[in-house]
């Protein structure tokens, strides 16, 4: 079984893309969402999180609130860096430990792990491929400015990023969304029929 990582810059499209995988019925793996299971009262993770921050950064129920907990660490290197230490160890043991689950006697030829981080963990040394999306930087800024993020913030959670020409070039595979959704549909397919062919032909890509 191939393992695939698809990453890219925030709001650079590989939701996007992960929605065309899931919906070529390919497993997807959302890192993202995992971090917020993790960061869920009674989780080990959270415990430390609220050690760490403090009890500022609760909401109602004595859930992490993300805005506050993000408004911290985007606006400090240190502190991202804990918040990262923190989770990315138990985000890598649940991935590592899905993918060996999925590679088995009749299992999918391939599965993909979404997550925002991957080059910037290391987390490629586990897999057999990166796909990499992107767009233009005006259109992650236009993007998160529709989230609701003011330019400030947008510009700080992109700083806190790869370069996404240094993710480009790090990539096994690239896929364009600052065009239509359909364009990036096509690249999707592309890259899902070249993957099937070194799948069939028992070959990393890397």
């Amino acid at each position: 079984m191939i393992r695939v990582g698809l990453t890219g810059g925030i709001a650079s499209g590989k939701s996007t893309v992960a929605s065309f995988l899931r919906d070529h019925d390919y497993q997807v793996l959302d890192a993202d969402a995992l971090a917020h299971e993790l960061l869920e009262p009674g989780q080990a993770a959270y415990n430390e999180v609220v050690s760490e921050f403090g009890e500022g950064i609760l909401g109602p129920g004595r859930a992490v609130d993300r805005k506050k907990l993000g408004a911290i660490v985007f606006a400090d290197p240190q502190k991202r860096e804990k918040l990262n230490k923190i989770l990315h160890p138990r985000i890598h043991d649940v991935t590592v430990k899905w993918f060996e689950a999925l590679d088995r006697p009749g299992g999918p030829e391939m599965a993909f792990e979404e997550a925002a981080l991957i080059l910037e963990v290391g987390a490629q040394k586990d897999l057999d491929c990166v796909i990499v999306c992107w767009c233009k930087p005006e259109q992650q800024m236009e993007r998160l400015k529709q989230r609701g993020l003011s330019r400030q913030d947008a510009e700080r959670r992109i700083a806190a990023q790869m370069p996404i020409d240094e993710k480009r070039r790090l990539a096994d595979e690239v896929i364009d969304c600052s065009r239509s959704v359909e364009h990036t549909e096509q690249q999707v397919k592309s890259v899902i029929k070249k993957l099937k062919s070194w799948a069939a032909a028992g070959r990393n890509i890397s």
